[in-house]
């Protein structure tokens, strides 16, 4: 019986999966691997490697998560070491645990290897701490996909009057549901907020604005998925932080090319 490892590749850029991730790309006879990992992660599999692409798009999936599961199952049966290469880390809005459970109902035994999520990396590299004893003591994660209820309204209350950093994932198309949301429930207008596109990775583009005018400046500047949403005070350290973009010459506010 082979193996199964869930790997966290990483928020877009190479250098950012950890030792042990890399480790099992590089011992690995099959590799499933998702749209947003760096292509670049898939150089260091040795010759023969099965490669095999998952990828997911907004509104259509290459392979459906049903087929993901047994491919994964499939080959492990066959005795093969089977890698699933996922961007960010596997738990964190990455179906992760889905893919686990079903690796566990069929008695193949599995390992998860933990990577840098999108919510923490992208700010960073944008110059943005999701926490800092000044502007933000408690942090919160949250996917955008929109949903309704008296959960989904209790979730907004929670985060607008609970939490002072507020990173969501995927959430570019629901934006102006996103605003309203947080306003509806009390969060100030005034609040800063960021989008950072394609974060971490040479085509980082960050716009900041506040949450009343967010939606707006996405708009002008043309920022679409995949894209963070950072809403909190911490913001504003990106004017002294921006240390990722300068590197790369690109502007602090607009995030073009100088």
């Amino acid at each position: 019986m082979g193996k199964i490892w869930l790997v966290g590749a990483g928020p877009g850029d190479p250098d950012l999966i950890t030792v042990k991730g890399l480790n099992s790309i590089k011992q690995a006879d099959v590799i499933l691997y998702d749209r947003l990992i760096s292509m670049e992660l898939l150089d260091h599999a040795k010759t023969g490697t099965e490669l095999i692409f998952c990828g997911k798009l907004p509104d259509r999936h290459f392979v459906q998560q049903e087929n993901i599961n047994e491919l994964l199952v499939k080959h492990a049966k066959e005795g093969k070491q089977v890698v699933r290469l996922k961007g960010g880390d596997p738990y964190v809005f990455g179906r992760g645990g889905e893919e686990a459970a079903y690796a566990a109902h069929h008695g193949i035994e599995f390992e998860v290897i933990p990577g840098i999520t999108s919510g923490i990396a992208a700010p960073a590299y944008a110059g943005i701490p999701v926490t800092h004893r000044d502007h933000g003591a408690s942090f919160a994660i949250v996917t955008g996909h929109r949903k309704t209820g008296a959960d989904e309204e209790m979730k907004w209350a929670s985060l607008a009057k609970g939490i002072d950093t507020i990173a969501i994932y995927m959430g570019v198309k629901n934006l102006p549901y996103i605003q309203e949301q947080l306003i509806k429930h009390g969060k100030p207008t005034e609040t800063p907020a960021a989008l950072i596109h394609w974060g971490t990775t040479a085509k980082q583009q960050t716009v900041t604005g506040t949450l009343a005018n967010i939606y707006d400046v996405a708009q002008k500047e043309g920022i679409t998925n995949p894209s963070m949403i950072i809403v909190g005070e911490v913001v504003k350290m990106r004017d002294q932080l921006h240390w990722f973009e300068e590197k790369n010459g690109v502007l602090a506010q607009g995030g073009r090319e100088q």
